[in-house]
C-alpha cells in the first residue's frame, strides 16, 4: 500500500510554466526568441501577441458544444496554444491571460495571475502582475492592453500605446481603476492586485464555460490587423467588420447569411473558417431574431 502524504496531495499554487517544446514552438508563432526577463522584451511579447493572436469566442462556443462536461471543456494552455498554431484562434480573457502566464513562467517572469471587476459585474475579468526589478507592471493580452501599464499605490501612472494611453489610478487596498483615452468607453476595469492560486483561477475559468459564462452567445473576433485594430460581432445585424482608424470607425458589411459572412472574417482575421461557420451556425436562430425586430 502507498500511503500519500499531505506534501504528495498538494496543488500547485501557481500557474505551471509551459514545456520547453511547446514554449519554442510558441515564441516561433510569435516571432520572439527567448531572452531575459526585461520591459522591453516584455513589451515585444505582448505587443507580437496582440498582432498575431485574437479575441475570439468562436472556439470556445464551439468547445462547449462539443464537451457535455464542464470538466472538459476549458481550453488550457497545451490546447490553447496548439489551436492558435493550428487555427489561428485565441481565447477570452480567462484562457487567454492563463495561457500568455503560462509563457512568461517558462521565460523567467515572476508575477501572479489576478481576478477583477467591470463595474458592477464581479470576477468577469482576468490579468496578469508582473514584477521586473521590483516594479509591478499590468499584462493584460484578454481585453487586451496593447503594452505593460507600471502600477503604483501611491499614484497614478500612465503608458501610451499606439491606439490609447493607459491610467493605472490607485483606490487604496491594492484595488486600481484601469482606464483607456480615445474610447467611447473609458473605463475598463477595476484590477484587484490579489494573487491568485492556480487551483482557483483554473475553477474560475471551468465556471466561464457554465450556462452563466460570458461570450457564450455570441461570436466575437478582435486583433490588430495591419496597424488597425478590426472587429467583429454576430450580434450586429447584418453582419460586418469594424476598423477603428485614426479615431474613426469604418463598417464594412457582410451581409444576412452566415457561411459568407464566416469565409469573410476568416480570411480577414487569417481564422479557420470551418470553425467560425460552426458557432455561426449554432447561434443561427438568436441572430434571425435579431435581423428580424
Amino acid at each position: 500500500m502507498i500511503l500519500l502524504t499531505t506534501i504528495d496531495l498538494q496543488i500547485p499554487t501557481t500557474t505551471p510554466p509551459l514545456g520547453p517544446g511547446l514554449a519554442h514552438k510558441v515564441l516561433q508563432y510569435l516571432g520572439q526568441k527567448p531572452q531575459a526577463p526585461s520591459l522591453a522584451a516584455l513589451d515585444a511579447l505582448v505587443t507580437a501577441y496582440t498582432r498575431r493572436v485574437p479575441w475570439e469566442s468562436a472556439s470556445r462556443i464551439v468547445k462547449r458544444a462539443n464537451a457535455p462536461l464542464l470538466i472538459d471543456r476549458p481550453r488550457w494552455p497545451a490546447e490553447f496554444w496548439g489551436d492558435a498554431m493550428r487555427l489561428g484562434t485565441g481565447g477570452t480573457c480567462f484562457e487567454s491571460n492563463y495561457a500568455f502566464f503560462s509563457l512568461l513562467r517558462f521565460l523567467g517572469y515572476e508575477g501572479h495571475l489576478t481576478i477583477n471587476n467591470m463595474g458592477e459585474t464581479v470576477g468577469c475579468h482576468t490579468a496578469i502582475v508582473i514584477t521586473l526589478e521590483g516594479q509591478p507592471y499590468l499584462v493584460d493580452v484578454g481585453l487586451p492592453i496593447y503594452l505593460p501599464l507600471p502600477l503604483d499605490p501611491t499614484q497614478t501612472t500612465h503608458r501610451a500605446t499606439v491606439f490609447h494611453t493607459y491610467s493605472a489610478t490607485p483606490l487604496g487596498s491594492g484595488h486600481y481603476r484601469i482606464e483607456r483615452d480615445h474610447h467611447p468607453r473609458p473605463d475598463c476595469f477595476t484590477l484587484i492586485d490579489t494573487p491568485i492560486e492556480d487551483a482557483t483561477y483554473r475553477a474560475a475559468t471551468m465556471t466561464d464555460y457554465s450556462e452563466h459564462g460570458l461570450f457564450l452567445d455570441r461570436v466575437i473576433v478582435n486583433r490588430v490587423v495591419d496597424g488597425y485594430i478590426w472587429r467583429f460581432a454576430s450580434e450586429q445585424a447584418p453582419y460586418q467588420l469594424e476598423v477603428f482608424q485614426n479615431g474613426e470607425k469604418t463598417f464594412f458589411y457582410l451581409g444576412d447569411d452566415p457561411s459568407t459572412a464566416a469565409e469573410k472574417v476568416a480570411r480577414q482575421f487569417n481564422l479557420d473558417e470551418t470553425l467560425l461557420r460552426t458557432a455561426l451556425q449554432s447561434l443561427l436562430v438568436p441572430v434571425e431574431r435579431q435581423i428580424s425586430a
